[in-house]
């Protein structure tokens, strides 16, 4: 499978990698199929996501798409971060090969799961 430079770049380097104690909500998400899992941590302050870290368990594009959501959601209000598509995430990396394109929306949906968590 051939990644672009920002993929390997995000795999070798991924950006908010670890958990955060005390998190305000906590989203987790996993595919069956490929085995990948995906854990997204939030702390959150007037509806604004203040921080974000993520842990997971996959393939170079699972974590690489990890490394680049955190970074396009941290600072952003609850209601922004609900709106960031794979699209962007994929716009954001370069490109995926296309098996791994579901490594991206595993991403969407802890973050959404955590959101969701917060809200209630």
């Amino acid at each position: 499978m051939i990644y672009t430079k920002k993929v390997i770049n995000h795999f070798k380097n991924p950006h908010n990698q670890g958990q955060i104690k005390n998190a305000d909500a906590i989203g987790e998400v996993g595919n069956p199929v490929c085995g990948d899992v995906m854990k997204i941590y939030l702390k959150i302050k007037n509806n604004i996501i203040e921080d974000i870290k993520f842990e997971t368990l996959g393939c170079v594009a699972a974590i690489a798409v990890s490394s680049v959501l955190t970074d396009l959601t941290k600072g952003k209000k609850l209601e922004q971060a609900l709106n960031i598509t794979k699209e962007d995430i994929i716009k954001k990396l370069g490109e995926l090969p296309n098996p791994k394109i579901h490594c991206s929306m595993l991403g969407i949906d802890a973050l959404k799961k955590a959101i969701e968590k917060y809200k209630k």
